[in-house]
Formats: C-alpha cells, structure tokens, sequence
C-alpha cells in the first residue's frame, strides 16, 4: 500500500512514517525544505517537494497514493484557510481511497468525568477553527469519499511535543516547571508511538468514521507537572500561574492546557484493535 503523508518530519509525523514502514507500506511525505526532506528520506519516506498551499501538488500526490493521512499544520497568519484547501485537495486526489485527518481532543473543551467521541464540542479560542473544517471533510463522505478524522489527546514521548516546548525546557531555564491553575485539572495524554500506530490503523476505519487518540491516561496536572520538573531538572519545584499569567507567558494555548479533559479512547480500541503500549505517562515524562 502506498501511503502521501503531509507533516511527515515533524514530532508525530517521523513516529507515524515509521510506523506506516514497519506495516510494510510505501511512504511518500510532504516536504517544504531541504531539512524535511532528509528527515522524511532517512526515516525511509519518499520526499515530495511542496508546501500545504501548493494545492495542486497535494492533489496530485493523492491521486497516486492508495491512501493518505494529513498531519501538516501551517502555523500562519490563515492557518484554518490553509488547512480547509489543503484537505480539500487531499480529498480530492484521494477520492474513495482512505483520507485520514488530524484534528485534536482539546474541541471538546472541559468534560463532565470521562467521555467519548459523542460528548459536547466547546473548544478553546487556539484549536476552535478545527470544527468546521473537520465537519467538511466529514460531509464528504456523502459524495463517496473515505473521510476519518483522528483526534489525539495531549502527546507525550520522545523528549519532544508541547509538554517538552511549554513546561520541560521553560522549567530547566527557571527552574521551577510552570503550572498552569492548581493543578487540580486532567490531561487525556497518548505516547508519540502509540498515536502513529492508530494513524495506521484508521487507513481501514469505515468511511465518516472519528476517533479520540487517548491512551486512557486521563491525569492531574499537578502530577504531571511534578514529573515533568524532574525531566527539567528541578524536581518538585513547581510554579502556579494563573490563567491570565499563563496566558501572558504561553500565549492562547495556555486556555488549552487548563482544560480539564478525560476521554475513554475506547471506540478506537474495539473497532480498530488499537492497543495503546505506553501506559505509565508519569515515569516516561519524568525521564523526558
């Protein structure tokens, strides 16, 4: 199976790329320099010269794929702009071949206990621009094509993703790891490596389909953060910020990492045979 993969160098991408190699599919990946393109080659990918406004090139690596998964997000001033073509190209060359998109638990926004897919959408100002555009891909299941969107928790793993940009390495220049609130908040979390492996899953999920990608970790805050100041060196030394600090010092994603959020993850277990492997978050972040 030959698989197009946009966001392929980055943190999620290069685990998903080796995760699509190891099922023993043909990869080809997006790349906008120079630098993803060695990244993608040395994992084993094929680079695809482009960026995700170049539509037509999108559209035309789709066509030749016998799936395809969308990772990329341009961080841009237009970015829900750029996102909506992009995955309407994708779709378009993709046509009643599988389309896998990423969009995030964070649109459900606080949750009453733990919930699945069905629960309520009420996401923070930084991820709200993905409702519409997952609600289009969706709707084109209609018109014959294979949408599924994967939605991943909060992904940890690999010294790398936001726990490492927003609280390890701010943590190890302060000396103190920030908190955002009291702590008294969960994040749904889900391991780098067991993210990609339900990518590759969701490429034989029943079209309109929508899975959370949460490992069923659904943890405090506060002890998160406390793991986290030991991979920053400082153990237990924690700074509480308010909202509106956090704000100030994280910018708008700040609203997303005081929500409190628990997801079951279950569907994505019993329709796909997706079996999450990483389940002790606290001591991997600790070595982060």
């Amino acid at each position: 199976m030959r698989v197009f993969i946009t966001g392929g160098s980055g943190y999620i991408g290069r685990s998903t790329v080796v995760a699509l190699i190891r099922h023993g599919m043909k990869v080809t990946a997006l790349a906008r320099s120079e630098n993803s393109a060695r990244i993608v080659s040395d994992l084993g990918a094929t680079p695809v010269a482009g960026a995700l406004t170049d539509t037509d090139v999108l559209r035309e690596a789709a066509r030749q794929a016998d799936g395809v998964i969308h990772l990329g997000v341009d961080y841009t001033e237009g970015t829900a702009e750029i996102d909506r073509a992009a995955a309407h190209a994708l779709q378009e060359g993709a046509g009643s071949r599988p389309y896998v998109h990423t969009g995030g638990v964070w649109v459900y926004g606080n949750t009453d206990g733990a919930v699945d897919e069905d629960a309520p959408l009420n996401p923070p100002r930084i991820t709200a621009w993905r409702l519409e555009n997952e609600r289009r891909v969706l709707a084109r299941v209609a018109t014959g094509e294979h949408p599924v969107v994967v939605m991943p928790g909060l992904v940890y793993g690999r010294s790398g993703g936001l726990v490492q940009l927003f609280f390890v390495e701010p943590g190890r220049t302060a000396g103190a790891v920030p908190c955002v609130g009291d702590g008294s908040n969960h994040w749904a979390l889900v391991h780098v490596d067991d993210i990609a492996e339900l990518f590759v899953l969701a490429m034989n999920a029943p079209a309109g389909s929508a899975y959370a990608g949460v490992s069923g970790q659904n943890l405090l805050l506060a002890d998160i953060t406390r793991a986290l100041s030991h991979a920053a060196g400082c153990p237990g030394r924690i700074d509480s910020l308010s909202l509106d600090e956090a704000v100030r010092r994280m910018g708008p994603i700040a609203e997303a990492f005081a929500l409190d959020q628990q997801l079951t993850g279950a569907r994505a277990r019993h329709e796909l045979g997706w079996t999450p492997t990483h389940l002790n978050a606290l001591a991997e972040l600790a070595q982060s």
